[in-house]
């Protein structure tokens, strides 16, 4: 098993070796196209993120600057929208369901490091997939750790620290990120805390 299989099966594995320096160069030639491409370059924009992406839907919008280190191995779902300065370590899988936004400055790590420094300094590291489910809305400033699952329907709050699952229909915020209610019907008619529609096409 080389390198990239390895890092592929989420064991530990030396990210200079057998073609994975060369892979992430050619990702970032990529990424930099994407994020020098002027604001009316939708098509191309379009065509380049579906390039950089391992997999995608319909209708999906990245705002640049945007982050990853190879970009195949993200897959998102029809209606996805990442704000500005979206990070994604893509060293593990990451799946991304649909209809999600991320707020600007959202971070997803699939990349880490052993906490032991003798083994830390070895070189090895290692990448855990996250799988982010459908109608999900991650706050600003959140950061989303290797080997996390969120569920369907969920709000994370600005500046969360994602370290573990989050259950379907949760409301969670926080360092380290937490649950604090679940979303319900009566969610429905408001758009802000305790501010209610004035229209009725929201339903």
């Amino acid at each position: 098993m080389n390198q990239r299989e390895r890092m592929l099966s989420e064991l530990p594995y030396k990210a200079w070796q057998d073609g994975l320096e060369e892979e992430r160069k050619e990702s970032r030639k990529r990424v930099h196209r994407y994020n020098n491409l002027p604001p009316e370059a939708e098509k191309e924009k379009d065509a380049l993120i579906r390039e950089i992406f391992g997999k995608t839907g319909e209708n999906i919008f990245v705002e640049a600057p945007f982050r990853c280190d190879y970009g195949t191995h993200i897959e998102a779902g029809n209606n996805f929208y990442a704000n500005f300065n979206c990070v994604i370590l893509d060293v593990a899988k990451v799946v991304i369901g649909e209809n999600v936004m991320f707020a600007p400055n959202v971070a997803v790590y699939t990349a880490g490091h052993p906490v032991h420094p003798d083994s830390r300094n070895s070189g090895y590291e290692y990448g855990i997939g996250v799988t982010i489910g459908d109608n999900v809305w991650i706050g600003g400033n959140s950061v989303i750790n290797p080997g996390v699952h969120i569920g369907n329907n969920v709000v994370i709050g600005s500046g969360s620290v994602v370290t573990k699952d989050i259950p379907d229909n949760a409301i969670a915020v926080g360092n380290p990120c937490r649950v604090i209610r679940y979303i319900t019907e009566e969610d429905r008619k408001y758009y802000f805390k305790d501010r209610e529609f004035d229209v009725d096409d929201y339903k």
